[in-house]
């Protein structure tokens, strides 16, 4: 893997850099042979002292992300390291379900006993809703959302005609996902 260790507000040093490639590192057990991802790491020293830790690992096949604010930055790099796992764990447990049922092995992951996640961790839908994506701004979209009292609003955008998301983020701002 290779490392892009990022810092806002504060300076990476080799100390903190060495950390984050010793934890994340750790992650490739789970795997046959080492993947050849690139691993973007953005740390970020915030005015209220705290630290937040980003990490994001395209592969193929899925990207593993997470982020961790903490007043201790190796600490949220160390609960960064557990939501990766856990996340690594639940997808490869997915995947040798689904290929247990076809009969074939999957070569993406090694395999460990004791790595199964709970079935209560299953993704499930249990609800499915069917509307009409009314053409409009991504302003009347984010009012329609708070209207419904929902944290995502999907829409057609009136501009492009392409289908787009409004969502609310954790800093109270809203996004907007473009569909290409």
């Amino acid at each position: 893997m290779k490392y892009n260790v990022r810092g806002e507000n504060i300076e990476v040093t080799p100390a903190i850099r060495e950390y984050v490639e010793k934890k994340i590192s750790k992650l490739e057990r789970y795997f046959n042979e080492s993947p050849d991802a690139n691993v973007n790491v953005n740390l970020r020293f915030n005015q209220d002292k705290t630290s937040k830790v980003e990490v994001t690992i395209p592969l193929p096949h899925l990207v593993l992300r997470a982020e961790e604010t903490n007043a201790d930055m190796y600490a949220a790099i160390d609960l960064i390291t557990d939501k990766l796992e856990r996340q690594i764990r639940k997808h490869k447990t997915k995947v040798n379900r689904k290929f247990r049922e076809k009969g074939t092995i999957p070569m993406t992951f090694t395999t460990y006993e004791n790595t199964e996640v709970n079935d209560d961790d299953e993704l499930e839908v249990v609800r499915t809703k069917h509307f009409d994506l009314k053409p409009m701004d991504s302003e009347e979209a984010i009012l329609q959302m708070n209207l419904l009292g929902h944290s995502f609003y999907v829409f057609t955008n009136a501009d492009t005609n392409r289908t787009n998301v409004v969502y609310k983020r954790k800093d109270g701002r809203y996004g907007l996902i473009e569909a290409h």
